[in-house]
Protein backbone atom coordinates (compact mmCIF):
# COMPACT_ATOMS: atom_id res chain seq x y z
CA UNK A 1 0.00 0.00 0.00
CA UNK A 2 1.55 3.27 -0.99
CA UNK A 3 2.61 5.55 1.69
CA UNK A 4 0.78 8.69 2.53
CA UNK A 5 1.13 11.82 4.56
CA UNK A 6 -0.46 11.61 7.93
CA UNK A 7 -1.83 14.39 10.78
CA UNK A 8 -0.24 15.08 13.40
CA UNK A 9 -2.69 12.81 15.13
CA UNK A 10 -1.88 9.94 12.95
CA UNK A 11 -5.11 10.38 10.29
CA UNK A 12 -4.24 9.24 6.42
CA UNK A 13 -4.18 12.43 4.12
CA UNK A 14 -7.71 13.22 2.70
CA UNK A 15 -7.57 11.95 -1.02
CA UNK A 16 -8.10 15.36 -2.29
CA UNK A 17 -5.88 18.51 -0.84
CA UNK A 18 -7.13 22.09 -0.88
CA UNK A 19 -4.75 24.78 -2.29
CA UNK A 20 -4.96 28.34 -0.26
CA UNK A 21 -3.31 30.28 -3.02
CA UNK A 22 -6.72 33.01 -3.30
CA UNK A 23 -6.65 33.32 0.19
CA UNK A 24 -5.91 36.88 1.05
CA UNK A 25 -6.21 37.71 -2.58
CA UNK A 26 -9.27 37.18 -4.97
CA UNK A 27 -10.76 35.24 -1.68
CA UNK A 28 -11.58 38.05 1.06
CA UNK A 29 -10.97 36.17 4.69
CA UNK A 30 -14.86 35.96 4.55
CA UNK A 31 -15.16 33.55 1.79
CA UNK A 32 -11.91 32.29 2.71
CA UNK A 33 -13.18 31.18 5.91
CA UNK A 34 -16.32 29.44 4.22
CA UNK A 35 -13.75 27.51 2.05
CA UNK A 36 -11.96 26.41 4.89
CA UNK A 37 -14.91 25.36 6.47
CA UNK A 38 -16.47 23.49 3.46
CA UNK A 39 -13.25 21.61 3.09
CA UNK A 40 -13.50 20.50 6.70
CA UNK A 41 -16.93 19.51 6.56
CA UNK A 42 -16.08 16.88 3.31
CA UNK A 43 -13.45 15.49 5.13
CA UNK A 44 -10.41 17.04 3.58
CA UNK A 45 -7.36 17.75 6.17
CA UNK A 46 -4.76 18.42 3.62
CA UNK A 47 -3.89 22.30 2.90
CA UNK A 48 -1.67 23.74 0.94
CA UNK A 49 -0.02 26.95 1.03
CA UNK A 50 3.48 29.21 0.46
CA UNK A 51 5.51 31.54 1.71
CA UNK A 52 5.23 33.93 -1.61
CA UNK A 53 1.23 33.24 -1.96
CA UNK A 54 -0.58 36.33 -1.34
CA UNK A 55 2.42 38.64 0.29
CA UNK A 56 1.88 36.27 3.31
CA UNK A 57 -2.00 36.45 3.72
CA UNK A 58 -2.63 32.51 2.45
CA UNK A 59 -0.22 31.62 5.39
CA UNK A 60 -1.57 34.25 7.91
CA UNK A 61 -5.25 33.48 7.47
CA UNK A 62 -4.76 29.33 7.14
CA UNK A 63 -3.16 29.32 10.16
CA UNK A 64 -5.85 31.66 11.94
CA UNK A 65 -8.42 29.17 10.70
CA UNK A 66 -6.25 25.75 11.35
CA UNK A 67 -5.90 27.10 15.36
CA UNK A 68 -8.86 25.09 16.64
CA UNK A 69 -7.94 21.74 14.84
CA UNK A 70 -4.65 22.01 13.99
CA UNK A 71 -3.68 18.44 15.06
CA UNK A 72 -6.38 17.05 12.60
CA UNK A 73 -4.68 18.59 9.61
CA UNK A 74 -1.90 18.54 7.30
CA UNK A 75 0.03 21.97 6.66
CA UNK A 76 1.97 22.71 3.83
CA UNK A 77 3.68 25.30 2.60
CA UNK A 78 6.81 25.85 0.42
CA UNK A 79 9.98 28.10 0.43
CA UNK A 80 12.61 29.15 -1.86
CA UNK A 81 10.77 29.94 -5.57
CA UNK A 82 12.26 33.60 -5.52
CA UNK A 83 16.21 33.75 -3.74
CA UNK A 84 17.78 30.12 -4.19
CA UNK A 85 17.31 27.11 -1.95
CA UNK A 86 20.34 28.32 0.67
CA UNK A 87 20.85 27.42 3.50
CA UNK A 88 19.79 31.07 4.72
CA UNK A 89 16.66 31.32 2.40
CA UNK A 90 15.45 28.07 3.20
CA UNK A 91 15.82 28.89 7.07
CA UNK A 92 14.66 32.31 7.16
CA UNK A 93 11.62 31.20 4.62
CA UNK A 94 10.59 28.37 7.02
CA UNK A 95 10.64 31.17 10.04
CA UNK A 96 8.44 33.42 8.30
CA UNK A 97 6.41 30.62 7.60
CA UNK A 98 5.80 29.07 11.00
CA UNK A 99 5.42 32.61 12.99
CA UNK A 100 2.27 33.53 9.96
CA UNK A 101 0.80 30.09 10.37
CA UNK A 102 1.13 30.52 13.91
CA UNK A 103 2.47 26.78 14.11
CA UNK A 104 6.07 25.22 15.96
CA UNK A 105 5.82 22.79 13.08
CA UNK A 106 5.12 22.53 9.63
CA UNK A 107 4.02 19.03 8.65
CA UNK A 108 5.80 19.61 5.20
CA UNK A 109 8.20 22.29 3.50
CA UNK A 110 8.37 21.79 -0.25
CA UNK A 111 11.13 23.18 -2.20
CA UNK A 112 9.42 25.63 -4.24
CA UNK A 113 11.15 24.85 -7.80
CA UNK A 114 14.68 23.27 -8.62
CA UNK A 115 17.45 25.94 -8.00
CA UNK A 116 20.26 24.98 -10.55
CA UNK A 117 22.77 27.19 -8.75
CA UNK A 118 22.65 25.69 -5.16
CA UNK A 119 23.90 22.34 -4.60
CA UNK A 120 21.04 19.92 -3.14
CA UNK A 121 23.48 18.35 -0.47
CA UNK A 122 23.25 22.54 1.39
CA UNK A 123 19.58 21.86 1.10
CA UNK A 124 18.96 19.25 2.37
CA UNK A 125 21.54 19.86 5.31
CA UNK A 126 19.71 22.67 5.70
CA UNK A 127 16.30 20.32 6.05
CA UNK A 128 17.92 18.00 8.29
CA UNK A 129 18.14 20.72 11.06
CA UNK A 130 15.04 21.95 10.26
CA UNK A 131 13.62 18.74 11.61
CA UNK A 132 16.15 17.92 13.96
CA UNK A 133 15.11 20.85 16.08
CA UNK A 134 11.44 19.55 14.71
CA UNK A 135 10.47 22.93 12.38
CA UNK A 136 9.23 20.17 9.95
CA UNK A 137 8.10 16.55 9.89
CA UNK A 138 7.94 15.65 5.83
CA UNK A 139 9.95 17.33 3.11
CA UNK A 140 8.43 18.13 -0.50
CA UNK A 141 9.30 19.20 -3.81
CA UNK A 142 7.38 21.14 -6.15
CA UNK A 143 7.99 21.80 -10.27
CA UNK A 144 10.88 19.37 -9.91
CA UNK A 145 11.34 17.32 -12.98
CA UNK A 146 11.82 13.58 -12.47
CA UNK A 147 15.76 12.74 -12.56
CA UNK A 148 15.56 15.82 -10.20
CA UNK A 149 13.52 14.29 -7.67
CA UNK A 150 15.92 10.90 -7.94
CA UNK A 151 18.69 13.09 -7.26
CA UNK A 152 17.31 14.90 -4.78
CA UNK A 153 16.23 11.69 -2.91
CA UNK A 154 19.54 10.18 -3.28
CA UNK A 155 21.11 12.92 -1.59
CA UNK A 156 18.72 13.32 0.83
CA UNK A 157 19.36 10.16 1.86
CA UNK A 158 23.15 10.79 3.05
CA UNK A 159 21.07 12.65 5.71
CA UNK A 160 18.73 9.95 6.79
CA UNK A 161 15.88 11.83 4.63
CA UNK A 162 13.31 11.10 2.15
CA UNK A 163 10.68 13.12 0.13
CA UNK A 164 7.09 12.27 1.24
CA UNK A 165 5.46 14.23 -1.36
CA UNK A 166 6.20 15.89 -5.04
CA UNK A 167 3.67 18.63 -6.75
CA UNK A 168 3.71 18.68 -10.26
CA UNK A 169 1.16 20.07 -12.69
CA UNK A 170 -1.20 17.77 -14.29
CA UNK A 171 -4.77 17.60 -15.89
CA UNK A 172 -6.65 16.61 -18.63
CA UNK A 173 -4.65 18.81 -21.37
CA UNK A 174 -1.39 19.02 -19.21
CA UNK A 175 -0.33 15.02 -19.03
CA UNK A 176 3.36 15.34 -19.37
CA UNK A 177 3.22 13.85 -15.65
CA UNK A 178 2.47 10.78 -17.10
CA UNK A 179 5.50 10.09 -18.94
CA UNK A 180 7.87 9.88 -15.82
CA UNK A 181 7.01 11.92 -12.71
CA UNK A 182 3.77 9.68 -11.97
CA UNK A 183 5.13 6.25 -12.32
CA UNK A 184 8.66 7.49 -10.73
CA UNK A 185 6.94 8.42 -7.87
CA UNK A 186 4.46 5.13 -7.54
CA UNK A 187 7.76 3.28 -8.07
CA UNK A 188 9.55 5.35 -4.90
CA UNK A 189 6.69 5.50 -3.30
CA UNK A 190 6.62 9.27 -3.14
CA UNK A 191 2.96 10.57 -2.23
CA UNK A 192 1.83 13.22 -5.55
CA UNK A 193 -0.65 15.55 -5.10
CA UNK A 194 -0.74 17.45 -8.72
CA UNK A 195 -1.82 20.99 -8.71
CA UNK A 196 -4.06 22.65 -11.40
CA UNK A 197 -6.61 19.79 -12.01
CA UNK A 198 -8.99 22.01 -14.00
CA UNK A 199 -6.19 24.00 -15.85
CA UNK A 200 -6.86 27.49 -14.66
CA UNK A 201 -10.56 26.98 -14.97
CA UNK A 202 -10.63 25.98 -18.57
CA UNK A 203 -11.77 22.43 -17.79
CA UNK A 204 -14.51 24.15 -16.03
CA UNK A 205 -16.26 25.18 -19.30
CA UNK A 206 -16.82 28.86 -18.03
CA UNK A 207 -13.95 30.21 -20.85
CA UNK A 208 -16.55 28.88 -23.57
CA UNK A 209 -19.52 30.63 -22.22
CA UNK A 210 -17.53 33.61 -22.37
CA UNK A 211 -16.26 33.73 -18.87
CA UNK A 212 -13.51 35.62 -17.16
CA UNK A 213 -10.86 33.71 -14.82
CA UNK A 214 -6.78 33.53 -15.13
CA UNK A 215 -7.24 32.23 -18.38
CA UNK A 216 -8.40 36.31 -19.62
CA UNK A 217 -6.66 37.79 -16.57
CA UNK A 218 -3.02 36.41 -16.13
CA UNK A 219 -0.24 36.18 -19.19
CA UNK A 220 1.20 33.00 -17.38
CA UNK A 221 -1.86 31.01 -17.74
CA UNK A 222 -3.20 32.23 -21.06
CA UNK A 223 0.11 31.28 -22.86
CA UNK A 224 0.32 28.20 -20.56
CA UNK A 225 -3.28 27.07 -22.00
CA UNK A 226 -3.30 28.67 -25.54
CA UNK A 227 -3.33 26.11 -27.97
CA UNK A 228 -6.71 25.44 -29.46
CA UNK A 229 -6.44 21.33 -28.83
CA UNK A 230 -6.53 22.31 -25.19
CA UNK A 231 -9.96 24.15 -25.48
CA UNK A 232 -11.29 21.49 -27.68
CA UNK A 233 -10.20 19.16 -24.99
CA UNK A 234 -12.36 21.58 -22.73
CA UNK A 235 -15.46 21.92 -24.55
CA UNK A 236 -15.29 18.20 -25.09
CA UNK A 237 -15.13 17.55 -21.25
CA UNK A 238 -18.26 19.91 -21.14
CA UNK A 239 -20.48 17.74 -23.47
CA UNK A 240 -19.44 14.66 -21.69
CA UNK A 241 -20.36 16.05 -18.43
CA UNK A 242 -23.87 17.77 -19.77
CA UNK A 243 -24.51 13.90 -20.99
CA UNK A 244 -23.57 12.29 -17.42
CA UNK A 245 -25.05 14.81 -15.76
CA UNK A 246 -22.12 16.10 -13.40
CA UNK A 247 -20.20 19.50 -13.31
CA UNK A 248 -17.13 19.71 -15.47
CA UNK A 249 -15.37 20.31 -12.73
CA UNK A 250 -16.12 17.47 -10.70
CA UNK A 251 -14.80 14.74 -13.75
CA UNK A 252 -11.78 16.78 -14.32
CA UNK A 253 -11.10 16.37 -10.98
CA UNK A 254 -11.73 13.38 -10.70
CA UNK A 255 -10.18 12.06 -13.59
CA UNK A 256 -6.40 13.63 -11.97
CA UNK A 257 -7.64 11.26 -9.47
CA UNK A 258 -8.30 8.43 -11.02
CA UNK A 259 -4.72 8.10 -12.42
CA UNK A 260 -3.58 3.98 -11.61
CA UNK A 261 -1.14 5.52 -9.53
CA UNK A 262 -3.43 7.24 -7.21
CA UNK A 263 -2.42 11.06 -7.06
CA UNK A 264 -4.31 13.38 -4.34
CA UNK A 265 -5.39 16.39 -6.45
CA UNK A 266 -5.15 19.94 -5.29
CA UNK A 267 -8.08 21.76 -5.75
CA UNK A 268 -8.83 25.38 -5.06
CA UNK A 269 -11.24 28.28 -5.84
CA UNK A 270 -12.14 31.92 -5.29
CA UNK A 271 -15.15 31.25 -3.26
CA UNK A 272 -17.20 28.31 -1.90
CA UNK A 273 -20.15 28.26 -4.94
CA UNK A 274 -16.64 28.08 -7.04
CA UNK A 275 -15.44 25.74 -5.11
CA UNK A 276 -18.64 23.21 -4.43
CA UNK A 277 -18.02 20.78 -7.79
CA UNK A 278 -14.39 20.04 -7.15
CA UNK A 279 -15.46 19.21 -3.57
CA UNK A 280 -18.08 16.86 -5.24
CA UNK A 281 -15.04 14.90 -7.03
CA UNK A 282 -14.12 13.55 -3.34
CA UNK A 283 -16.99 10.68 -2.99
CA UNK A 284 -17.53 11.11 -7.06
CA UNK A 285 -16.78 7.18 -8.21
CA UNK A 286 -15.65 7.54 -11.69
CA UNK A 287 -15.97 4.34 -14.08
CA UNK A 288 -13.57 2.73 -16.41
CA UNK A 289 -15.08 3.36 -19.53
CA UNK A 290 -15.83 7.42 -18.50
CA UNK A 291 -12.20 7.45 -17.54
CA UNK A 292 -11.39 6.30 -20.90
CA UNK A 293 -13.80 8.19 -22.81
CA UNK A 294 -12.49 11.59 -21.16
CA UNK A 295 -8.78 10.15 -21.63
CA UNK A 296 -9.17 10.24 -25.16
CA UNK A 297 -10.15 13.98 -25.38
CA UNK A 298 -6.16 14.89 -25.51
CA UNK A 299 -3.63 13.01 -26.67
CA UNK A 300 -1.32 11.07 -23.83
CA UNK A 301 2.64 11.86 -24.31
CA UNK A 302 4.90 9.35 -26.06
CA UNK A 303 6.34 6.91 -23.50
CA UNK A 304 9.90 7.99 -22.19
CA UNK A 305 11.98 6.25 -24.49
CA UNK A 306 9.25 7.08 -27.20
CA UNK A 307 9.16 3.80 -28.78
CA UNK A 308 5.40 4.52 -30.16
CA UNK A 309 5.09 0.54 -31.17
CA UNK A 310 5.17 -0.36 -27.67
CA UNK A 311 2.13 1.76 -26.32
Amino acid sequence: MKKTLTTPNGTPASRLAFGTMQFGGTADETRSRAMFDACIAAGINHFDTAHVYTDGASETLLGRFAQACRDDLIIATKAAYTGGASRENILSSAETSRARLGIDTLDVLYLHRFDPDTPLAESFETFATLKANKHIRHIGLSNFAAWQVVKAEGIAARFDLDIAVIQPMYNLVKRQAEVEILPMADDLDILVAPYSPLGGGLLTGKYGQGGAGRLTQDARYAARYAPDAMHRAAEGLTGIAADAGVHPATLAVAWAAAHPTSPSPIISARDETQLRPSLDALTYQMPADLYARISALSPAPPPATDRLEEQ
